[in-house]
């Protein structure tokens, strides 16, 4: 047996995960009381109308009493429900825990193992990703962006499920951000990680929608890279080299009738032309606004230091 305190934190999104919860706490409780000198499991409960308690009341008192649940007053992302649970963790080392491995309760073991090699966070590593033919190129497309135009060491196959040591979840409850993408905030923190392979694949959640996905990938993009930024400024310098051209070409036509393409033309034509050009500076401008409307957006949720999450009841079994 390990003389730790070990915290479990799993979040409830979907009533299909809540079908797997009673079956994950049965399994986990053996490998938890059998090889951790103490326990608890921190359930997050993120959507407002499922009754998790319900579910929780038949297992074994030496179970129940060892279950923490917070019942969040408003379903929010992810991330945040997430950052509700670790908010409450109280052991040496933290387990986020993804439902899906309800049946590989060892996998703690495994964790936690790997951690007795000088490891503050070990995540599991997927082979593969299960996602539709048609969004795998915006998946290649989101990680390229973050490894080329940010900091940011994201391994893109990692899985939610990891062990934190008690340092790294401190350092980590200290970037309070209100934009949250966890794996960045993870490679933030730094300290020493780990990984270990799995053959469960990774999979968009159930309760996820494309637009969900889309907004965290949004978030992600303009708060932890440069994409945007550099974006922008490739766009400006094509302006000027667009406008320069039009420029030397009007000058051309001007003086000897013939552009630089090598076609003739008249000194005073060319009112396309000039509706083409309004049109493209049109959009360019366009772009650029929604651009810094995205930034400006983000300064704004920051400043407005709104909770990330409000909890409504914290239940003990």
């Amino acid at each position: 047996m390990y003389n730790s305190f070990i915290s479990i934190v799993a979040v409830v999104h979907h009533p299909r995960e809540l079908e797997l919860l009673p079956e994950c706490l049965s399994n986990l409780f053996p490998v938890l009381s059998e090889h951790f000198s103490d326990f608890e499991v921190v359930l997050v409960n993120n959507n407002v109308n499922i009754p998790v308690a319900p579910f929780i009341d038949p297992l074994p008192d030496s179970l129940k009493h060892n279950i923490y649940l917070l019942n969040l007053s408003r379903t929010t992302n992810r991330n945040h429900a997430v950052l509700a649970g670790l908010d409450r963790a109280n052991g040496d080392y933290t387990v986020i825990f993804e439902l899906d491995f309800y049946r590989q309760p060892e996998i703690i073991l495994e964790l936690f193992e790997k951690t007795r090699e000088h490891y503050d966070i070990v995540y599991l590593r997927a082979k593969s990703r299960q996602v539709g033919f048609r969004f795998q190129p915006l998946y290649k497309l989101f990680y390229y962006i973050l490894k080329h135009y940010s900091t940011l060491q994201i391994d893109e196959m990692a899985h939610n499920t990891r062990i934190i040591s008690r340092r790294a979840l401190n350092s980590l409850l200290r970037l309070r951000e209100n934009l949250r993408y966890m794996k960045a905030i993870y490679s933030i923190v730094g300290y020493k990680t780990a990984f270990l392979e799995t053959g469960l694949p990774l999979h968009p959640a159930i309760s996820e929608s494309f637009s969900d996905r889309f907004r965290t990938s949004l978030v992600a993009i303009t708060s932890y890279t440069t994409f945007l930024r550099s974006l922008l400024l490739w766009i400006f310098i094509f302006s000027v080299l667009f406008l320069l051209g039009v420029i030397i070409n009007a000058f051309k036509v001007k003086f000897t009738g013939i552009d630089l393409f090598g076609n003739i033309g008249e000194p005073f034509s060319g009112w396309t032309f000039l509706v083409v050009l309004i049109a493209v500076f049109f959009a360019t401008t366009c772009l650029n606004l929604y651009i810094m409307s995205i930034y400006l957006s983000n300064i704004y949720n920051e400043i407005k230091q709104r909770p990330s999450y409000i909890i409504e009841s914290i239940q003990r079994f």
